[in-house]
Formats: C-alpha cells, sequence, structure tokens
C-alpha cells in the first residue's frame, strides 16, 4: 500500500499561521524574560538601598539609646529614693540608671562600682554627652548627664529623683564617667 501526502492550500495556511504564532510567542516569551529579569534587578536594587537608608552607625544607635535613657530618667523626677529599690516608682541612684538604661536596651549591672568598671567606654570631665553616667563620692553614687551641665539621680534617703548641676562640689568629688551602649 502506499501513502501520498497531499498539502491543500488551508492546511499550508494553517501551518504557516501556527508557525508565525509560535515565533510571535518565541519573541514575546523572551521579551517576558527580559522584563522579568529587568523587574527582579529593579527589586534588588530597591532592596539593597533600602537596607542601606536601614543601616545605622554604632555612634547614632548609641545615641538614640542614651537619649531615650534621659527621657526615662527625667520621667522619673519626684520618686522617692529608697536603698536597694530599682524602680519603678522608687529608686537608689544605681537603681535609677540601671532602669533608665535597661528600658533603652541596655543592661548593666547592678550597683555604682560594677557599672563603673563593666562599661568600657570611660569619659572624661567636660567631655558628656547625655546618658553619660558620672561617679562622683568616691565612686558610691551615680547619676545621669542629662545635658546644659545638669544630672538626674537619686541623691540620698529623704529626697526623691531630681536634676542638679554639676557644680564644683560635684567637680571636686568627681572619680569617672562612663558611656554605656558605645
Amino acid at each position: 500500500m502506499t501513502v501520498e501526502i497531499v498539502k491543500t492550500a488551508p492546511e499550508t495556511k494553517t501551518a504557516t499561521k501556527t508557525a508565525g504564532t509560535t515565533a510571535a510567542k518565541t519573541g514575546a516569551s523572551a521579551a517576558a524574560r527580559e522584563a522579568a529579569a529587568k523587574k527582579k534587578a529593579a527589586q534588588k536594587k530597591a532592596a539593597l538601598k533600602k537596607a542601606a537608608v536601614r543601616k545605622v552607625s554604632r555612634a547614632a544607635l548609641q545615641r538614640a539609646k542614651a537619649l531615650r535613657a534621659v527621657r526615662i530618667a527625667r520621667q522619673q523626677i519626684g520618686d522617692p529614693y529608697r536603698y536597694g529599690a530599682t524602680g519603678p516608682g522608687a529608686f537608689d541612684c544605681s537603681g535609677l540608671v540601671q532602669y533608665a538604661w535597661r528600658k533603652a536596651g541596655v543592661r548593666l549591672p547592678r550597683t555604682t562600682w560594677s557599672i563603673k568598671s563593666a562599661v568600657r567606654k570611660k569619659v572624661s570631665w567636660g567631655s558628656f554627652k547625655p546618658g553619660d553616667l558620672i561617679f562622683t563620692s568616691g565612686g558610691g553614687h551615680v547619676g545621669m548627664y542629662v545635658g546644659d551641665g545638669k544630672m538626674v539621680h537619686a541623691p540620698r534617703t529623704g529626697t526623691r529623683v531630681r536634676i542638679d548641676k554639676l557644680d564644683a562640689y560635684r567637680r571636686s568629688s568627681f572619680v569617672g564617667a562612663v558611656r554605656p551602649g558605645a
């Protein structure tokens, strides 16, 4: 038996049309792939740009935490001094600074001596920035610098948390200062 293949005009048209459609589809899919690649590259570039914007220097992060700690400490003004108290509601000097810095995201030891030795960044008199911890009275007292030559602290039994100037007495009894979170 012999088979003879005969092409008719409509089949030729269909074949041509299909071939043209396939060529169009191939061109379209290439264009779609190219557009998708461009879109993906643009998204990657935007993500990198966002990451760069969100990246914050250590110094900027420390300043932000310090300002938060100062704000928290100021909110405690008027709370009574109570030996060994760490708030909220009552504080001793180290309890106040520990509480404020903890709320700002920095953990500090409990006592003035342990805070002074644990925080690595030491600060000299006159180089204070808000949030720095100032040690006076032979190292037995600590307050937090709030700016403008003043510190917030819980002075002693019978007093309340308050802001005082860094006067001549504080200067004469100054034993050091540290910058937490640095």
